[in-house]
C-alpha cells in the first residue's frame, strides 16, 4: 500500500462570525467550524465511543487477514498500515460521504441522501464490507429510535429517523451516522472527527488483538494516527461528488479472503 503524506493540522472549537455549513453546496467545504456546545461534545463524545451499540470493534476491516499474510506482524507495519487506511480509505470515502450526507439531512434533501447510501452500498469492493457498512448502519438507526423514545422532553421524535430507517435495501453507516452527527447541533468537521477518532480506536483496538501488541504499543499506533485525523478530516471536507472515491484494491482482497479465512477474530 502506498504511503500517503500528510501534514498533521490543529482543529479549533471557538467561536467564529461565519457558518461553517453555509459553503456545503453538494460537497463544497466549510471554511471555519463554530462554537461546540456541552451537549454536542459529550454526544459526539458518545458516537466515537466503543460503548456505542453498533458493533464497530468486531471489525478489523483487512486487517487480520493482512496480519494473517504476513503483511503485518510488528507495531510499525501496524501503523503504517492503519495510517494508509485512513488517508487512501477512510478521508476520501467514509468521511467524504458523512460530510456531504450532513449537509443533506440538514437541508431536507431525501433525494441526495438516497444517492449517497447507493453510492456507498456500491462502492463495497467484498461482500463483509458491504455487510458491516449495513450492520452498523440499522444499529444505528435502532439506537437513535430508542434515543428519541428516552427523550422525553425533546417533543416529537425526529421524522428524519424513519426516514433513514426506509432506506433501500438499508441504511449504510457513514449516512446514518451523518443523520445522529447533525442531530446535535455540532459543526460537521467536529461531527468528522468523532467517527474518524472512532474509527481509530476501533482499528487499534483490533491490531492490539490481532498483531498482537501490547497496551504502550497500541497508544503510540493511537497517537500516530491521531495526528493525521485532522489532515484526513480536512481532506474529506475539501473532496466534491467526483473526487470521492473507494479504490484500495489491497484491501479489498484481503476482506475478500477474510471471509473465508481458517481461523480469525473478527466478524465476516
Amino acid at each position: 500500500m502506498a504511503r500517503a503524506v500528510v501534514t498533521a493540522m490543529t482543529t479549533t472549537t471557538t467561536t467564529t462570525t461565519t457558518d461553517p455549513l453555509a459553503a456545503m453546496e453538494h460537497g463544497a467545504p466549510p471554511t471555519q467550524s463554530a462554537s461546540l456546545s456541552a451537549h454536542a461534545l459529550l454526544h459526539l463524545m458518545w458516537l466515537a465511543s466503543p460503548a456505542l451499540p453498533v458493533g464497530g470493534f468486531s471489525y478489523s476491516e483487512g486487517l487480520e487477514a493482512a496480519v494473517d499474510s504476513g503483511r503485518v506482524s510488528t507495531e510499525a507495519q501496524a501503523s503504517l498500515w492503519l495510517q494508509d487506511q485512513l488517508q487512501l480509505s477512510l478521508a476520501r470515502c467514509e468521511l467524504a460521504v458523512v460530510a456531504q450526507a450532513f449537509t443533506a439531512w440538514r437541508d431536507g434533501d431525501m433525494d441526495r441522501v438516497h444517492r449517497l447510501n447507493q453510492w456507498v452500498l456500491a462502492t463495497r469492493e467484498s461482500s463483509e464490507f458491504r455487510q458491516q457498512t449495513q450492520q452498523m448502519g440499522r444499529s444505528l438507526v435502532e439506537w437513535l429510535k430508542n434515543q428519541a423514545v428516552a427523550d422525553e422532553h425533546g417533543g416529537e421524535p425526529d421524522p428524519r429517523v424513519r426516514q433513514l430507517a426506509t432506506l433501500q435495501p438499508s441504511p449504510t453507516w457513514p449516512v446514518a451516522f451523518a443523520l445522529a452527527a447533525q442531530q446535535t447541533g455540532a459543526p460537521v468537521r467536529e461531527a468528522l472527527l468523532s467517527l474518524a477518532f472512532g474509527w481509530t480506536e476501533n482499528m487499534v483496538q483490533a491490531a492490539l488483538k490481532a498483531v498482537p501488541l501490547g497496551q504502550s504499543a497500541g497508544q503510540r499506533v493511537l497517537a500516530a494516527l491521531c495526528a493525521q485525523i485532522p489532515a484526513a478530516v480536512e481532506q474529506a471536507l475539501n473532496l466534491h461528488d467526483d473526487d470521492r472515491q473507494a479504490h484500495s484494491p489491497m484491501l479489498a482482497i484481503l476482506s475478500a479472503q477474510h471471509e473465508t479465512q481458517y481461523s480469525r477474530l473478527f466478524r465476516s
